[in-house]
């Protein structure tokens, strides 16, 4: 029986040309970075660096892997009989870009809910996806035949069922944590809410997409539809961390214009006489706090005068309430 060229490659191509969108994203996103937060520590900047360049080899790797049969070999046997050989290297190149980003967000949730498990689980299961990628790149080695595709569904398997358990773990503890940050200030509030629904937007959509992946990959496994959603798989990864990290100015432009509006509305003589603004003592309010060291703040000010180093750090502003003192009557002799 002949192969179905269609249902082999068209779904490849598809996916490639939606990779290659996403990598011009992905080139705008890296640019904003680098041009917004000169101030971020080394390591945050190496590791957007690394991700930029993986992700360039990928796209490169992927133009490769549909030039050899749709071009190079084209009417050809072997071009319908054979992996292409840059195939190898798509599953091991995901899960190098997958893992550091799930290992990135681990280490937040860390800071974030002071919980050294939670952390270690969502590592676990991030080398679990990368031990699995490699194995499938292993596998396609091995196999080279689209024939012999269903052998690799136990290395496919785990790696995506690890990298999707990974990704709804994020999401889930994100959420439940900033949610019980809400203060019941505006300013804060509404910051936290806004970073919930990028949370849910991001970690959700490289889960669908791994769901999806393993879906068609066990359901249909003579033909590429997997590759629909495999191949964006990576980019979505990358985007969604340069995302994250490129919100924090408007977050924190957000919170400053709030503050900044309260403060406005409380001095226009709209409180009774002897109202006052004060910090309250020893405390930060952190809604996206992703900095270890601790920073000065402007004591006068709800609002710091400086961007957090990795994060947003909103602080909490008490409003004191006084009565008049009514003047005293002059007694009459």
């Amino acid at each position: 029986m002949a192969p179905n060229v269609q249902l082999s490659f068209g779904p490849m191509l598809i996916g490639t040309f939606i990779n290659m969108i996403l990598y011009g994203i992905l080139i705008v996103q890296t640019y904003s970075y680098y041009q917004t937060y000169k101030r971020d520590a080394a390591w945050i900047k190496y590791l957007v660096l690394y991700l930029f360049i993986v992700e360039t080899v990928n796209t490169g790797c992927d133009i490769a892997m549909m030039y050899q049969p749709l071009i190079q070999q084209f009417g050809q046997p072997d071009a319908v009989k054979f992996f292409p050989t840059m195939f190898a290297a798509e599953p091991i190149v995901i899960v190098f870009v997958s893992t550091p980003i799930q290992l990135f967000f681990a280490w937040r949730i860390k800071l974030l809910t002071k919980s050294n498990w939670l952390a270690a689980v969502i590592g676990f299961f991030a080398f679990v996806s990368m031990a699995g990628g490699t194995w499938t790149t292993i596998g396609i080695v091995k196999v080279k035949l689209f024939s012999r595709k269903p052998e690799l569904h136990w290395p496919a398997l785990l790696w995506f069922l690890a990298a999707c358990i990974s990704d709804i773990l994020i999401t889930i503890v994100l959420v439940v944590s900033l949610s019980k940050r809400k203060t019941g200030f505006v300013a804060t509030d509404d910051a936290i809410s806004k970073i919930i629904r990028m949370t849910v937007q991001t970690g959700m959509l490289t889960a669908l997409f791994a769901i999806g992946d393993v879906i068609f990959f066990m359901t249909l496994p003579h033909t590429a539809l997997n590759f629909l959603w495999d191949l964006a798989l990576s980019k979505l990864y990358s985007n969604c961390l340069l995302s994250t990290l490129n919100a924090r100015e408007s977050l924190n432009d957000m919170a400053g214009y709030q503050s900044q509006q309260r403060h406005a509305i409380s001095s226009s003589g709209n409180r009774r006489q002897g109202d006052t603004f004060i910090e309250a003592p020893n405390h930060r309010a952190s809604i996206y706090e992703l900095d270890t060291h601790h920073k000065s703040f402007d004591a006068t000010s709800s609002y710091p005068t400086r961007d957090v180093e990795y994060g947003i750090t909103v602080t909490k502003v008490v409003e004191t309430l006084q009565d008049p003192v009514p003047p005293m009557r002059e007694t009459t002799q």
